[in-house]
């Protein structure tokens, strides 16, 4: 009986074990075709790689240990992987605000493009008992449509138009008209000559033709209106007019396509003046920062430390929690107060140097200045962290060290040097190389501190003397003047993923190696 039960049960977690699988891979597959269908194939891509490990992983018995490690898994595909494999896609294509869309799709917006070839008409909205009425004047004549529903309007039929010789109903106001509008421009009306008409403004009806029409190679596109002939250049992404002889002339139009660039945004970073010199620039400003900021907030974070440690020293409990209130408080916050603070015209640090010396230096304006404030600023968010990092050390450093080196007649000094500094920076080294890298990327405290700026001049991308490269990067791609940039802010990032990945190798190549040692 008993194992008649557990038969049962097995049966019963089976069927619902397969039967959620089921569900999980029919869902995820319709979303994959749905995405695929958009030209989405890149999440399509991601959707199905995380649905195969999904029944692979819960579906198979040999796999069972992977369950608990499945959602850090996905977590790591969805959030790490995949938008570094798409970023570095990114930066071999030509990406941007106007080159965004597929060459089907932006066809298919061209297509849909219009230009008034006839007339245009008056027209007024009436309200009758059964619908809706339209009455085009035209040549001191009255031409009505049938009654319509308007918000369910023949959108696939013509109307055709009757004339006659008074309106009947209520006349609409134009906030209705307004209000309907979308379903309005779905309506083509014929007029009684055969001419086909529709709106083309909140008064007025109008011939229109479709601006440009598909040649037989099914690319080319012919704009009825100057009858000049355009076809998709694969090499700027973007449609372009040609000659007789099928050569690319004149200005292309828009919107653009999404094509393969090769390495030129990488070649682009090395060649082109405009951005090579500020990208070197900022590359070498970016490392002194990061080293800057290391330095100076291990430097001050061990001295605080070796203080508040002292045993002399009267009420350490409340100056190690003086000291490390700037950790705890937000960081934003203490950047916008420090923003203030240095304010040029009525900041309290420029209203104090001003009253005590006479200057009032330009913190925000003069490029040496403003790297001197985000250095300083830095310096103040990161050196309690080091201080706490040094406070645990110091507690393993033996006491024996220092007795021994009192007997010799050595001072504190020499005892810091000797002793308490060679026996902090080897656990330190793997955790400074670590905020090395996070300085690196320091986005947040150069976007709400300075944005960047003072900007440079003769550049072609946005780029400021305090700009890090990752700072950079999302200038080129979200505020470039010559239209968001993607393609190339990736290949920076890529390059930025480099470097910061040579780093990170760097890092666990010494762990490993003190770890070893010990």
């Amino acid at each position: 009986m008993k194992s008649q039960q557990e038969r049962s049960k097995f049966e019963v977690r089976w069927w619902l074990k397969w039967s959620l699988l089921g569900l999980i891979g029919t869902v995820n597959g319709y979303a994959t075709v749905l995405m695929y269908a958009q030209g989405e194939i890149p999440f399509a891509l991601l959707t199905v790689v995380i649905t195969t490990l999904c029944l692979y992983i819960f579906g198979s018995k040999r796999t069972y240990a992977h369950r608990y490690i499945f959602p850090g898994v996905v977590g790591m595909l969805v959030f790490i992987i995949f938008p570094l494999v798409y970023t570095i896609g990114l930066s071999f294509t030509n990406y941007s605000a106007s080159n965004q869309l597929t060459l089907d799709r932006a066809q298919t917006i061209l297509l849909q493009r219009s230009f008034q070839s006839g007339k245009s008409y008056l027209f007024d909205l009436y309200k009758l008992d059964t619908g809706h009425q339209l009455i085009i004047k035209a040549d001191n004549a009255l031409f009505a449509s049938e009654v319509f529903d308007i918000s369910n309007p023949p959108a696939d039929d013509f109307m055709k138009l009757q004339e006659i010789d008074a309106a009947s109903g209520e006349k609409e106001i134009i906030r209705t008209i307004v209000q309907n509008r979308s379903n309005l421009n779905k309506i083509e009306l014929i007029m009684p000559n055969g001419e086909h008409i529709r709106m083309s403004g909140l008064r007025r009806f109008a011939a229109e033709t479709p601006l440009f029409t598909v040649e037989e190679d099914g690319l080319s596109l012919l704009n009825n209106q100057n009858q000049q002939r355009y076809k998709p250049n694969l090499e700027t992404g973007f449609y372009q007019p040609i000659d007789n002889e099928g050569n690319f002339v004149g200005e292309s139009i828009s919107p653009g396509f999404v094509v393969s660039v090769g390495g030129a945004n990488f070649e682009r970073v090395m060649t082109d003046d405009g951005i090579k010199e500020p990208f070197i620039g900022i590359f070498i400003w970016t490392v002194v920062f990061a080293f800057l900021s290391v330095a100076l907030t291990l430097a001050l974070g061990m001295i605080l430390a070796c203080i508040v440690q002292w045993e002399p020293l009267k009420g350490s409990g409340f100056y190690r929690v003086l000291l490390i209130l700037p950790y705890a408080v937000p960081s934003f916050i203490s950047i916008i107060i420090f923003k203030g603070l240095f304010n040029q015209s009525f900041g309290e640090i420029n209203m104090m140097l001003d009253a005590m010396f006479g200057i009032k230096p330009s913190w925000f304006s003069e490029p040496t200045l403003a790297r001197f404030m985000v250095v300083l600023v830095n310096t103040w968010l990161g050196f309690p962290y080091m201080m706490i990092l040094c406070m645990g050390l110091l507690k393993s450093i033996p006491e024996d060290l220092y007795e021994a080196s009192a007997i010799d007649g050595a001072g504190p000094i020499h005892n810091f040097f000797m002793i308490t500094l060679p026996l902090l920076i080897k656990p330190l080294t793997p955790l400074l190389i670590a905020s090395f890298a996070f300085n690196f990327n320091n986005f947040v405290m150069i976007q709400l501190l300075t944005a960047g700026g003072p900007n440079m001049v003769g550049t072609s991308e946005p780029a400021g003397y305090t700009d890090l490269l990752v700072s950079y990067t999302y200038r080129i791609a979200f505020e470039g003047g010559g239209g968001q940039d993607f393609g190339l802010a990736g290949a920076i990032a890529t390059l930025i993923f480099l470097m910061v990945g040579g780093m990170s190798l760097l890092n666990l190549r010494l762990s490993k190696s003190t770890l070893e040692q010990d």
